[in-house]
Formats: structure tokens, C-alpha cells, sequence
């Protein structure tokens, strides 16, 4: 009988013990994910002032609950000025994403393609101007006071706009898809503006799929939810790009320089969409530009 309690006993001692044990690993795990995450939220991020700094840092606070990202790597070469190419889901990631990148980068500034509208926002008109953005400005917008300041003769082409921001030594940011696309299947058929910018440029195209655990699951894209960066190895279009300014250089030995820039211009934007499908987890159905009579 007394041997039987004292095995009760020390088997009561064992498990207390393993207890407090794993409980122990548990906790040291715990404050250790704490502790990696709020050294994430004060990176050093030099390129920005104190000011720029701390507002970046709030901007990124819903990343750090909301956004998963694989392929960091990517960017670790990045100090010198890229293009990022993004396909569109929904108006809060063309928020979200940016700031992850920019934090990311140290700070590093990317002027995104947008729609002018968007700068006119109190508050988040004022955040926008910061990145410096290229505006696009054929879409109206739906509220009269803020069509009313809407250039009446717009600046000059937008991939005059975006070579000379590259030319100054700075990153652009692209959607190019020109539009917010809900498909949770199917990539929308993108603009060659991309295509042309790289060629003319010559530097090297980052492609980054936005994804949704919601997509995958529901068959949906939400408003807001836990989101999937995908950063994909850089496309340089070096060979492409010599042919390209060789021929705008040379314009008037070929009558049909222009369509064989816009051709190029097309195969080069297929093939940031292709990547963009793989990174995204959607599909790009349209046709290969060369193959089409």
C-alpha cells in the first residue's frame, strides 16, 4: 500500500515537472516571437527622417498582423532603382504593400503608377504625396469637387513620366492591370506601359504576387484578410532592351519601328504577367503576343 502511494506520488512529482518544463519552452518561445516582432516594427530606417519614419511604421502595423511574405531575398539587392510590378486585388493592399516594401527597403522610396483622385483624399492624399507618385489622369472621378481640380490639359505620357523618374536614380511601382480586379481565378489582360518602361529603361523588373488565404479557401478576395506576398526573382530584359532604344534611336531607317517596339513592348509585359500568375496563384490566359496573326 505505501509502496503504491509513493508511486502515485513521485508519478504526480513527473508530470508536474515535465510540466513546468514544456511550459518553460513555451513561454521562452513566446517571448521570443514577441521580441522578434517588435524588433521588426524598429528596423532602422535610414533613407527616412524621424518623422517619415514613424509614419511608416504605423502604416506597417497591419502588416505585421496581417501579411505573410516569402521571397525576401529578392529584395536584397535592391540600391538602385527597379521597377515593381503588382498584380490588383483590392484598394487596401495599394496601402498595405507599398509600406511592407518601403520598410523593407529601408525606407527606400517607390513612386507608384496611381489614379490622381486618390491624391486629393484628405489624410491619405497627404501620405500618398510623400512617395512622390506618378498620377494617371483619364479616369474621372465620381466626386464633382474633387473632378473639378482635375488638369484640364494632363501632363506629359506616363512612360515619359516613369523614364524620367528612373533616370533620377528612383523605383516605380506598377499595377499593370490598370484596374482593381476581384477575379479570384484570372489574371485581368495587362497594359504593355510596363513593357515599354523596362525596354526604354533597361533596368531590372521585381514581380510580386498578392494572394489571399481567403482566395484559396473561399474562392473570393476580401476587402481586407490575411495576405500572401509572394516577391519573385528580378527580370532583366537586357538583350530586348538594346534592340529597343536602337531602334527609337534610329527611328527613321524603319517605317515600322514603331509597331516593332510596341511588339516587343507586348512580348516583355506577357512575360511579367507570366510571373506574376505563378507568384499570385492566378491564371493568364491571353495570348502570347507573337503567336497572334
Amino acid at each position: 500500500m505505501i509502496v503504491t502511494v509513493r508511486q502515485h506520488c513521485f508519478a504526480i512529482l513527473v508530470t508536474v515537472e515535465k510540466f513546468r518544463f514544456f511550459a518553460g519552452i513555451y513561454s521562452r518561445k513566446k517571448k521570443n516571437r514577441m521580441k522578434n516582432k517588435w524588433g521588426k516594427f524598429f528596423m532602422p530606417l535610414p533613407l527616412l527622417s524621424r518623422k517619415r519614419a514613424f509614419l511608416l511604421r504605423l502604416l506597417m502595423l497591419p502588416n505585421f498582423f496581417l501579411t505573410k511574405a516569402y521571397g525576401m531575398e529578392n529584395l536584397s539587392g535592391a540600391t538602385s532603382a527597379s521597377i515593381y510590378a503588382f498584380n490588383h486585388n483590392n484598394s487596401l493592399e495599394a496601402l498595405m504593400v507599398p509600406a511592407f516594401l518601403a520598410y523593407h527597403l529601408g525606407g527606400r522610396t517607390i513612386s507608384f503608377v496611381t489614379d490622381w483622385m486618390y491624391g486629393k483624399i484628405p489624410v491619405l492624399g497627404h501620405l500618398m504625396n510623400m512617395s512622390d507618385p506618378i498620377y494617371v489622369y483619364h479616369k474621372r472621378s465620381p466626386l464633382f469637387w474633387i473632378e473639378a481640380s482635375r488638369p484640364v490639359t494632363p501632363p506629359e505620357n506616363i512612360v515619359e513620366r516613369c523614364f524620367r523618374k528612373i533616370g533620377e536614380g528612383r523605383s516605380i511601382g506598377i499595377f499593370p492591370e490598370g484596374r482593381r480586379n476581384r477575379n479570384p481565378e484570372t489574371l485581368a489582360r495587362a497594359k504593355p506601359g510596363i513593357g515599354h518602361i523596362a525596354l526604354r529603361t533597361g533596368v531590372e523588373v521585381v514581380p510580386v504576387g498578392i494572394d489571399f488565404n481567403c482566395r484559396t479557401t473561399k474562392g473570393k478576395i476580401p476587402v481586407l484578410g490575411r495576405t500572401i506576398v509572394r516577391i519573385g526573382r528580378p527580370l532583366l530584359f537586357q538583350q530586348q532592351s538594346d534592340v529597343y532604344r536602337a531602334l527609337m534611336t534610329d527611328a527613321s531607317a524603319s517605317r515600322s519601328w514603331r509597331s516593332e517596339c510596341n511588339l516587343m513592348a507586348a512580348d516583355v509585359t506577357h512575360e511579367i504577367m507570366l510571373s506574376l500568375a505563378s507568384l499570385s496563384g492566378k491564371r493568364y490566359s491571353e495570348e502570347f503576343p507573337g503567336k497572334k496573326s
